[in-house]
């Protein structure tokens, strides 16, 4: 921003432009147009720092500082500035935001009870129950609350991304039962109430991709057993290995090969050497691809039985 905080105005003293440089500097680059006001920057100054490429307009009334290329919590907090005084990040945005989910879609979730509607790039979200106890701030973002993020995520998305949302939010220390169970409590008509309620009545199994989701559901369908997911397990040689899944009392450990993640020589050597360490250290590992997993979970199935009977 070095092309905004060195001016000066005509009688030499701290110019409007440094203000907004610190302003946009505690708001991850970008400003609203309140706030340029209250530094001091007129409309005129505004429209002819935009034309200079010292402001870029991000949304109406929203913009960057000194920089076109924006980082993704500048992009969702110019959203949230955009959707004026009250407004919060929710939903999957917030989710992404809080760690919890990834996402990959375009636009940024904003739950506000008032502003305007249809703003390119933004889903306005109204919800009728948002109180101060669901919001707060987390890295110079307003935000809904973990709790509140969790039980708008359930009204929203599938039983197993919900579920991998509250494993993630018990791996970063997140997770408060409490503060899940006082939302719930008032979240009468939420339509993410009943799914957020089954899905916290479980132990949530920690998965980092949507074929190791996919396998689970497989696992919960056929009636097996439970498996640990991606928890440390030491084997012989190899201090620490994390297996997507496996079955302590079966010595039975299985990989889900996603592609994504498998197709490099360096890759395929390295499962090598940590399915070796497994053998040697006692434990059946068994590996089954996407292909395997969706199309064809009936053998899937038949062979994990037919392994936890001959361990048996």
């Amino acid at each position: 921003m070095g092309d905004l905080t060195h001016l000066t105005d005509a009688a030499g003293s701290p110019p409007p432009w440094r203000k907004v440089a610190e302003v946009a500097d505690g708001q991850w680059g970008v400003i609203a147009l309140e706030q340029l006001r209250a530094c001091g920057v007129g409309k005129g100054a505004v429209e002819k720092a935009v034309r200079a490429g010292r402001l870029h307009r991000l949304y109406r009334g929203v913009y960057a500082v000194g920089r076109a290329s924006l980082r993704r919590e500048a992009r969702r907090l110019a959203a949230v500035l955009a959707c004026g005084e009250g407004a919060v990040l929710s939903h999957r945005s917030a989710a992404a935001h809080w760690g919890l989910l990834e996402t990959q879609q375009a636009s940024v979730d904003v739950a506000t009870q008032r502003g305007r509607r249809g703003v390119p790039g933004i889903r306005v979200h109204r919800p009728r129950s948002l109180t101060a106890h669901d919001t707060t701030t987390h890295e110079g973002i307003p935000i809904t609350s973990v709790a509140r993020t969790l039980l708008d995520l359930a009204a929203t998305t599938r039983p197993d991304r919900l579920e991998r949302s509250l494993a993630q939010a018990e791996r970063l220390q997140l997770y408060d039962g409490t503060a899940i169970a006082e939302v719930l409590s008032r979240s009468n008509g939420h339509r993410g109430r009943a799914a957020l309620t089954r899905a916290t009545a479980q132990e949530p199994m920690l998965t980092r991709s949507e074929l190791e989701a996919n396998f689970l559901e497989l696992v919960r369908q056929a009636g097996l057993p439970e498996p640990q997911s991606n928890l440390p397990l030491i084997a012989h040689d190899h201090p620490r290995l994390e297996p997507d899944f496996y079955w302590p009392t079966c010595r039975l450990v299985v990989e889900t090969d996603g592609w994504e993640t498998h197709r490099t020589r360096s890759a395929f050597k390295r499962d090598r050497r940590r399915d070796a360490a497994l053998v040697a250290a006692g434990w059946r590992v068994m590996r089954f691809t996407y292909d395997d997993v969706a199309y064809d979970g009936a053998t899937v199935t038949r062979r994990l039985r037919a392994a936890a009977r001959r361990a048996a």
